[in-house]
């Protein structure tokens, strides 16, 4: 059976992109200010952190290399949506963006990791800190992270892109208070091993920020079916809503790059319907009900093409999406 190449559903990729139209440009540079602020005061707090010997310093400011390295990785993704297609990338270059966050949750590991390990090695042995300085580098860190903070508050709030900025800033921001209250029990008590102490706890914020970020990644390379859908519910929901659509199965929804959703599925349809309007109704029930912005849909009278025999009554039993359907 051939399948319906039939695109009318396709009113979809306005109304998926519609919010992107209107704020892209002004949220793309939102991310970049936020980006160079952050990377040009982690060069200045890890310099601060070295001087007067805080781990909590070079803690926070490990914490901004991930979050500025993160930052980049928005504003390129901003950059990279307006790039087309091509012969050997038929859907672009919106995967760069999720391969280069599981790295970057790599080395975000390792210096969470390294800094766990100097903490222990400074309790055992205490080192002196230099508190005065310490307090000025971390209250200018905060400064700078507010301003990051209300720089991307003003963006679009729908963007996910925008969303996991604004949380990186928060950690961020939690990371420079972490260090001003170190700062602050040394100059009271003379205690550093408060030092350290925060400095773990900031890591382990960072192991945090940095498992979330491979999960959610590795989530989208393994093209898992996004978390805020239901592969079977929307199947069932198109053999309730849609004419003539009788069964749906063979059904595979996963997203390109962690924002654009996609499926390809088998939709059996009654003797007599019309698979033009059919398939096209389904195109539309996705897109504008469930957020899919791209589906082949392969219409079927009788058997399923794919096994010869008897329908295969659950939604979707194979492993991996149907890669020849993709269009």
């Amino acid at each position: 059976m051939a399948h319906t190449h039939d695109h009318s559903g396709h009113d979809h990729t306005r109304h998926d992109h519609r919010a992107g139209h209107v704020h892209g440009s002004t949220d793309k540079k939102r991310v970049l200010i936020a980006a160079c602020l952050t990377g040009g005061f982690m060069i200045a707090e890890a310099l601060g952190g070295l001087f007067t010997g805080s781990l909590a310093l070079l803690a926070d400011a490990g914490h901004m290399l991930a979050d500025s390295i993160a930052l980049g990785l928005a504003w390129y993704a901003f950059h990279l949506a307006g790039r087309p297609a091509t012969g050997r990338l038929t859907y672009g270059f919106g995967r760069v963006k999720t391969l280069v966050a599981y790295t970057n949750g790599i080395a975000i590991f390792v210096i969470a990791l390294w800094i766990v390990y100097e903490a222990w090695g400074r309790l055992q042995a205490p080192v002196p800190v230099l508190g005065g300085p310490m307090l000025v580098v971390a209250i200018l860190g905060l400064v700078v992270n507010i301003g990051c903070f209300f720089v991307l508050h003003g963006g679009d709030r729908e963007s996910l892109n925008m969303r996991g900025a604004i949380l990186h800033v928060l950690g961020d921001l939690l990371g420079s208070a972490a260090a001003i209250v170190a700062a602050l029990v040394i100059l009271a008590t003379g205690w550093t091993p408060i030092d350290p102490i925060l400095s773990v706890l900031v890591s382990l914020l960072i192991l945090y920020t940095a498992w979330s970020l491979m999960r959610e990644a590795a989530h989208v390379l393994l093209e898992g079916v996004p978390p805020t859908l239901d592969r079977d519910l929307i199947a069932r929901d198109l053999e309730t809503t849609i004419p003539g659509v009788r069964e749906v199965h063979h059904m595979h929804v996963w997203s390109l790059d962690g924002t654009s959703n996609m499926a390809t599925l088998h939709a059996c349809l009654g003797e007599g319907v019309d698979a033009y309007q059919a398939v096209s109704a389904v195109k539309k029930r996705l897109a504008r009900e469930h957020g899919i912005s791209h589906a082949t849909v392969e219409p079927e009278f009788g058997q399923c093409t794919d096994t010869g025999g008897d329908h295969d009554h659950d939604h979707g039993h194979d492993a991996a999406p149907h890669h020849g359907h993709y269009h």
